[in-house]
């Protein structure tokens, strides 16, 4: 007779959940990991800028709604920029997003640090005894996930472990507002204002007051639905941009997509996208209904055709409405703050676009930076240097520091306003003499700004309004801050460093190598001389690094890729075009940036877990 029973999975005593911003969406309850006994904890480990994280907060959706009595998501909310750290903030973007699970604030990280880990976002499972039994970095995991679900709850169902019933959330009372959340704005050609109401996921038309309602178009709840104003359908839709024939194309975010409005008739058709997450390997270029798109944030009118922030891949995108394609126009997909020619830059979730005749400005958001485009495609940084380095600084742009930007708009002057969107401050660059000023303070989160007239009207997205403020002739002071982000920087020592990236391929899949290398690595610094050795690509996803001692911090790009196809056909399976069946794959991906510390006799060994478990480190507890 064969023993049937699963192989054992390590398990690791899970550390308890702590964090000083307490808890949201729990009625005020505060939980313990004892509390959840018996039921299957998904611990999210994000932070509200991040675009991967808003991605598996979609993805979590479906697994929360297949799983509704068994599976328990807890979100933990792990701070990168300094706003990020303010409970407020937090409360405000759990409800901005539409999260519909517990959230633990620790603003500290200590829960972060307790389970050791190192990217956003991160995703940890608990078994019904309280043990951790796997953990995945980036997005993309959840069907591995959800196939581990099903295993628990069969396992400890039969064991006696499993305690079914409502999980700990409750939801927040709506507020009456207006607008919540908006996102962008547009003036349109009859002097009415056009707005993307993100958390009701609907347009809202406002008269040139910029407070009366005119009328709302989009039913109000998630999907992706044409026809007219009160049929069609979005999902926390964001940039706005005018063609030339009157009609406005909307960067419908979550559903992937951009969609056309027309005023005069009030229908809203699709114009790119196909509804799902463009992946590591999709096409990247061709008839745009029959291309994947990712996150598109904004959009802008120049040289004729529509230029999209494809904040989910971090590249900037065309659609040229005059063949109805769509296509890369600038980056690598990796992230970070690299110029040069449009195929080599590397862009960090670009959230904001504004275009004049010389130039396409762009808010990069997570490089906290001020970037721009001429018109050979060369990508250039005005104000900026990296992931890690923000704050609210004046003065040569070299020296200026903004946080987390997501809007920028062209000034008559050829100058720029930029949206710093962390520092609750409209600022301004001014290219003729390299130099940033604040034009205004005490803007709730704004996202985005628009001329009219002789006024700026900025949305100030989290007080839900749009707010008129006319363009001083003097700039605002302000002392200058400047902050470096809450995740602590890893020591290493300095010279030789091993560098594993942990990928086990999920129970009952394995590596797909039917078509080569199914893994991929690449590995970068900044500043470049930290590394002295084991930069560019490779398929072996350990790799020895040199760094030199000389450079005492630094960061380290790291990007990693593994496919993985179901073992058993059976247990998944796909339909190819011609009929026949095929084990479903999946890409796993994640990308890193991991600040450094190098410090004598520190750890040689750097592990990154893109799925699995470390067990190198992985002991009787976490550490």
């Amino acid at each position: 007779m064969t023993d049937s029973a699963p192989p054992r999975r390590p398990r690791v005593r899970a550390p308890e959940l702590i964090g000083k911003g307490g808890w949201l969406n729990t009625g005020d309850r505060e939980y313990t990991l004892s509390d959840l006994r018996g039921r299957i904890v998904v611990l999210d480990f994000w932070t509200f800028c991040c675009i991967n994280c808003l991605h598996v907060l979609d993805e979590l959706r479906e697994l929360e709604h297949r799983h509704p009595d068994t599976v328990v998501v807890i979100g933990v909310h792990s701070p990168k920029f300094a706003h990020e750290a303010e409970h407020g903030a937090v409360v405000d973007a759990v409800e901005r997003y539409g999260v519909a699970h517990p959230v633990l604030d620790d603003p500290e990280l200590a829960t972060w640090k307790q389970y050791a880990v190192r990217a956003w976002p991160t995703l940890v499972v608990i078994d019904p005894e309280g043990y951790v039994v796997a953990q995945h970095a980036g997005e993309g995991h959840v069907h591995a996930i959800e196939r581990l679900v099903t295993e628990l709850e069969a396992e400890h169902g039969a064991k006696g472990t499993l305690r079914r019933g409502d999980g700990p959330y409750v939801p927040p009372e709506p507020e009456p507002t207006v607008l919540r959340f908006p996102g962008k704005a547009l003036l349109l050609p009859s002097g009415n204002l056009l707005v993307s109401d993100t958390t009701r996921h609907q347009l809202v038309e406002l008269a040139a007051d910029g407070e009366t309602v005119v009328r709302r178009i989009g039913q109000g709840g998630r999907g992706l639905t044409d026809g007219p104003a009160d049929r069609a359908r979005f999902q926390e839709p964001q940039g706005l941009a005018l063609l030339p024939d009157g009609t406005v194309v909307v960067a419908d975010t979550v559903n992937h997509a951009l969609r056309r409005f027309d005023p005069e008739t009030g229908r809203t058709t699709t114009l790119a996208g196909t509804g799902h997450q463009w992946m590591q390997g999709a096409a990247t270029s061709g008839p745009a209904r029959e291309v994947d798109l990712s996150s598109p944030w904004d959009l802008a009118w120049w040289q004729g055709r529509v230029w999209i922030a494809m904040a989910g891949v971090h590249q900037l995108w065309t659609y040229d409405p005059e063949d109805g394609t769509v296509a890369v126009a600038a980056g690598t997909t990796n992230e970070g703050l690299v110029d040069g020619p449009a195929a080599e830059a590397w862009f960090a979730q670009p959230s904001g676009l504004a275009a004049t005749a010389d130039r396409l400005w762009l808010a990069d958001s997570e490089t906290s930076a001020l970037r721009w485009v001429d018109p050979d495609g060369a990508v250039h940084t005005a104000v900026g240097t990296g992931l890690f380095d923000f704050g609210h600084r004046d003065g040569a742009a070299g020296q200026a520091l903004f946080q987390h930007p997501l809007g920028v708009t062209a000034l008559p002057d050829g100058s720029v306003a930029v949206a710093d969107t962390y520092n609750h401050a409209l600022r301004r660059f001014d290219p003729a003499t390299g130099e940033v000023i604040t034009l205004a303070t005490d803007l709730r989160e704004p996202s985005d700004a628009v001329l009219v007239g002789e006024d700026i009207v900025v949305v100030e997205s989290a007080r839900h309004r749009l707010t008129r403020l006319r363009l001083p002739e003097e700039a605002v002071r302000v002392e200058s801050v400047a902050h470096r982000t809450r995740r602590a920087a890893t020591e290493v020592a300095p010279g030789r460093l091993r560098l594993d990236v942990v990928f086990q391929a999920p129970r009952g899949q394995k590596l797909d190598t039917r078509y080569g290398p199914s893994t991929r690595l690449l590995v970068s610094s900044t500043p470049p001389e930290l590394l002295l050795k084991g930069e560019g690509a490779g398929t072996d996803l350990s790799r020895e690094l040199e760094l030199d001692a000389a450079v005492r911090e630094g960061v380290l790009h790291i990007s990693a890729m593994a496919a993985s196809c179901d073992d058993d056909p059976a247990g998944g399976t796909s339909q190819s075009k011609t009929g026949g069946e095929y084990p479903a794959c999946h890409v796993h991906q994640q990308d890193w940036g991991v600040p450094v510390r190098l410090t004598e006799g520190a750890t040689d060994r750097l592990p990154l877990v893109l799925a699995g478990l470390d067990e190198q480190e992985s002991g009787s507890q976490m550490p």
